[in-house]
């Protein structure tokens, strides 16, 4: 590898190949997590979605005079606990203010110590190890693409 990509993502004086592959993978387990808090985030807004469909349920049956039928799906579905006396809101808010935040912080905690701070550095060796010198789209960042690199 000739140079670092930039000073932000440059491997630390007395960073081994150990401590930046230990803090990447760290990086890489959140960024996966980060993945599954978007699904949690999905599931919440389509329970409600759902939930909120049931309105329109309950009217068209009451529509045709299926009284005791809406009356089971608005006493028994709408409005319903997804899990014992908690709503999909509520799950969220229990994931974020823990698990995600205990997990978010320590990766960060993790990278202070062992890199500086710096994020990716591991991404950085690997595409200045990849890249091409002067070729077009191969630029070490958005400051090179000017042609002069």
């Amino acid at each position: 590898m000739d140079e670092p990509i930039d000073a932000a993502h440059t491997r630390p004086e007395g960073a081994t190949d150990e401590h930046v592959l230990a803090s990447g993978k760290f990086t890489e387990a959140l960024a996966y997590l980060e993945r599954a808090r978007g699904h949690l985030y999905s599931f919440h807004r389509l329970i409600g979605e759902a939930d909120a469909m049931l309105d329109e349920v309950v009217d068209n049956l009451r529509a045709i005079d299926k009284d005791a039928l809406a009356d089971r799906v608005s006493d028994e579905i709408r409005g319903r606990n997804v899990i014992a006396g908690r709503w999909t809101f509520q799950l969220v808010e229990e994931f974020d203010d823990g698990y995600y935040t205990v997990y978010r912080d320590l990766e960060r905690t993790v990278r202070d110590e062992i890199m500086e701070g710096k994020r990716h550095v591991y991404e950085a060796e690997m595409k200045q190890s990849r890249r091409t010198p002067k070729q077009p789209g191969h630029e070490k960042t958005p400051e090179d693409v000017t042609g002069t690199v």
